[in-house]
């Protein structure tokens, strides 16, 4: 199993933007992060994309490229490309050059997005959310997989007989479609034969179970062989020498970050009985000492028919550089060895 890292590169700052010599330290922080990671053996490092003050991903591509630079083994990934409000012969064209520069390590998470921001900002009519997605992940995939395409659709001009350069150090670049709870996402990547990233950010990971298996039976009616369908979970997570350094650790910077988004969403205050219950055997939180993390993954795998890939979330303004660099270190010493020894 692949077990990694997605970050936001969440600041904190809900009441303004960080001021540019604060940009530039997050940023570095960031980058170091990645450049460790690699160093310690985690497999996968991706990046969402936001549009918002309190997140620093806007641009996701050109961070990896830069990280590409600093590290060797670690693959790319974004987490997620809002593909919906993107153009994909552009997010194509940035991910086949990130795969250039990482001599092979780029992917793509592509999926609609957990927030709206990007529609407006980009000109797009959120009533169109799921049909923009899907005329766009069929055009990406068919770029990804033909060097010339003719093509035409609703929502982006026509190509026709369009070379789309460069091409990707890989035979082919992955792209996986991030999904959250939609039993449509599932059949969509089912249809697709391509790798699901399913997030699990609150309840029962187990719950998720029939969404998996939607997947694999409309993968398989499709005419995808077994091997080709994957999936892969993303969930909320962090790693300490101790489960009670863990949560208590995690727990206020999480509690402010949730409180804030909340209140857009008509949530409440997350308590410590509920980030408690969400940390539980069978709560979606990965939360713990290297064995407790390692067990649950394992657990999660199990109830899921199989994972092939476990990223955590670990963004929280609570948490200082040397708790996250911490915790990597024991993912990458820790966790993985014992994940893989199963």
């Amino acid at each position: 199993m692949e077990i990694g890292i997605d970050s936001f590169i969440a600041t904190g700052a809900y009441d303004g933007g960080l001021r540019p010599e604060e940009n530039m330290v997050a940023m570095e922080n960031l980058l170091s992060k990645i450049e460790f990671a690699d160093q310690v053996g985690l497999h996968v490092f991706g990046l969402g994309e936001h549009h918002r003050k309190e997140f620093l991903d806007e641009s996701p591509a050109v961070i990896l490229a830069a990280a590409a630079a600093r590290t060797k083994n670690i693959r790319l990934t974004s987490a997620v490309t809002v593909l919906s409000a993107a153009d994909p012969v552009r997010v194509f064209q940035e991910y086949a050059t990130l795969d250039i520069i990482s001599k092979g390590r780029a992917e793509i998470v592509a999926g609609r997005g957990s927030f709206i921001d990007a529609f407006p900002l980009f000109g797009f009519n959120t009533k169109d959310y799921d049909a923009l997605f899907e005329e766009k992940i069929k055009l990406l995939l068919e770029i990804r997989d033909n060097e010339t395409v003719s093509w035409s659709g609703k929502f982006r001009p026509e190509l026709k007989q369009q070379a789309v350069y460069p091409r990707p150090v890989q035979d082919q670049l992955p792209v996986w479609i991030g999904a959250g709870g939609t039993p449509q996402s599932f059949i969509r990547a089912g249809i697709l034969g391509v790798p699901l990233m399913v997030a699990v950010i609150g309840g029962e990971t187990h719950r998720f179970r029939p969404l998996i298996d939607l997947y694999y039976e409309a993968g398989e009616k499709a005419g995808h062989p077994r091997e080709k369908l994957k999936v892969g979970l993303h969930s909320l997570g962090f790693v300490a020498d101790t489960t009670s350094k863990a949560k208590n650790i995690y727990f206020p910077g999480y509690q402010e970050m949730m409180g804030k988004i909340g209140k857009e969403r008509g949530w409440a205050t997350p308590t410590r009985e509920m980030f408690e219950v969400q940390a539980e055997p069978t709560g979606a939180y990965v939360i713990g000492d290297p064995d407790e993390v390692a067990e649950k993954i394992l657990r999660h795998s199990e109830a899921l028919g199989g994972i092939s890939r476990f990223t955590f979330q670990m963004d929280n303004p609570g948490l200082s550089k040397e708790d996250i660099f911490r915790a990597i270190e024991l993912i990458g010493t820790k966790v993985i060895p014992i994940v893989n020894r199963f």
